[in-house]
Parts: structure tokens; sequence; C-alpha cells
């Protein structure tokens, strides 16, 4: 109990500090949400700022945003009207959600067989050619492979859809895009992981009582070997949804990232905070369920001390 009330306490604190870091720097910058092209008329700035309270003095923005925080209430879009950011959230989550779901089984399935088959074969072509695929998932950004990806089979080869969501096939390059660099992390991650227990002594023991390769690898090595991969699981989560920011833009996929880019270049504050929190929470739930996931794993981690049992 002790563990997770410090957890929790923790957790707490960062999202305080995530709210006031992102609020302040919001308002040192320059500008508003209602500076355009066109210059409003002062009479109708004044009405905007006074309804959204944008003239109050900073500490009454603040307190009046935290208070409303602790009830649920992320506040108003101001770009978009009759639109507050829950609903956007409830809205664009979604299909973030079920593109970064994709994304992750695909980087985890993928990684996982891609380092083992190369730990299993090293310094053969199957390694080497899954150690230049990596490098080559490292080197290229999502946006950029996003680009490529467009380019060679939506508009070269014509097979697939080059933006929006609904089908199947519309979720394929985003997919590819958002998958690629976890998928080339994972790989390494494994094999060297992998060809460290295959060293140990456990392993030679189970070679000499007989068993199968096939067993000594799924039942004995695999579930050591991907030990670190749990341990990445919770950053994986942060770079794939925050890496789907671009491509959900790039690929027009109407998920939360796309918000997220749209209330930067609006301004829109209470949209930048509310995604900024509610992604800020989300992982940090993730990454609870991922140390519980590594204990499953592994029994012989503990979250409590001897105290506390």
């Amino acid at each position: 109990m002790g563990y997770f009330l410090r957890r929790a306490l923790t957790s707490l604190l960062a999202l305080w500090l995530i709210v006031t870091i992102t609020f302040t720097i919001m308002h040192l910058i320059p500008g508003g949400p209602f500076a355009s092209e066109k210059k409003l008329p002062d009479a109708i700035l004044r009405n905007l700022e006074q309804r959204y309270h944008l003239n109050d003095p900073l500490y009454k923005q603040y307190a009046g945003y935290l208070i409303n925080l602790l009830q649920g209430d992320l506040g108003p879009s101001f770009k978009y009207e009759n639109r507050t950011v829950n609903s956007i959230i409830r809205e664009g989550f979604p299909v973030s959600a079920a593109l970064g779901s994709l994304a992750i089984v695909l980087s985890l399935s993928a990684g996982i067989l891609a380092g083992t088959v190369s730990a299993l074969r090293q310094k053969r072509w199957q390694d080497y050619t899954v150690m230049t695929m990596a490098t080559f998932g490292f080197s290229i950004p999502s946006f950029i492979l996003a680009g490529l990806l467009m380019y060679v089979f939506a508009y070269k080869l014509r097979v697939l859809p080059s933006a929006l969501w609904g089908a199947w096939q519309q979720a394929v390059l985003p997919t590819l895009a958002l998958a690629a660099l976890p998928t080339a992390f994972i790989a390494r991650l494994v094999r060297s992981s992998m060809l460290e227990v295959l060293r140990l002594d456990y392993i030679r023991t189970a070679r000499a009582k007989g068993l199968s390769e096939s067993n000594i690898i799924l039942r004995h090595a695999l579930p050591n070997a991907i030990l670190p991969v749990v341990t990445y699981s919770g950053p994986l989560i942060a770079a794939i949804l925050t890496g789907s920011f671009v491509v959900e833009f790039i690929f027009a996929i109407p998920g939360l990232g796309r918000w997220f880019v749209q209330s930067i270049t609006n301004r829109d504050y209470t949209v930048i905070l509310g995604v900024t929190i509610f992604y800020s929470a989300f992982l940090m739930l993730m990454n609870l369920i991922v140390d519980l996931i590594y204990i499953a794993i592994d029994p012989r981690i503990k979250l409590f001390d001897s105290k506390e049992v």
C-alpha cells in the first residue's frame, strides 16, 4: 500500500509541475489566442478576453484553471466555438489510441522476433539483415518516413490510400511510420539481451538435460531476454503517442495529435494544456502498469520492502 501511495503522491506532484510550467510558458510567449493576421476591433477583442478571463491577472487565471481542473473541467476551446477540451479529447483520443495500439503491437511483435532471430543467427546473414534494417529505422524520423511511405505506396504504386481514417487500408502507412523506430530499438535490445541470456549457466544446464532448442528459447531464454523490453514499454508508449502528433497531421487522421498540432498553431491555450495533462496522466498510469507486469514476469522483483509486507 505504501508503494502505491508514494506513486500517487509523486504523480500528483509531477502533474502539478507540468501544469504550472506549461501554463507559464504559454503566457510568456508573445501573442495570444486571438492574435491573427486580421486585427480584431478593440471592442471585440476586449469582449473575447473578458469572456475567457484573459484580462484577469495571471495568478487569478492560474488559480481558476487549477480549481476547474480539480473538478475535471479542462475548459472551453478558444478557437472552436461551443467545443470544450473534454469533448475534443473524447472525440480524438479513441482514434489516437487505435493507431498507437496498432503501432505498439507491431513494434513489440516484429522487434522481439527480429531481435531473437538476430541473436540466434549471430554473425550470419540474418543477423546482418536485421541490424541493417534496425539502423535504417533509427536513422529516419517518423515524419520523414511518413512522407516516403506516402510517396511510394500512395502516389507511385497506388496500392494504399494516402490519408484519412476509417478503412483498415488507411491505417497501414501511419502504423508503419510510427512503428519503425521503436521496432528497431526493440530488435537491438532483444538481440543484446538474448545473447547475454544464452551465455548463462542455467541455459547450459537446460541443454545438458537434453531439452529441445525451441523449448530452451521459448520457455527459458526469451522470458528473461524480454525483461528490458518490458522496462522500455513505458517510454515506448510515450514515444509512439507523442510521435503520432505529427504523423496524424501528415495523414489527416482525426486523432488527438492533429488537435494538439493545430492548437499550437492557433495558440489555443486550453487545448494545449488539456492534451498535455491528459497524456501526462495517461503515461504515468502506463508506467505503473508496466511495473506490475514486470513483477508478473519476474517474481523475484518486489514492489514492497520487508517492512510493508
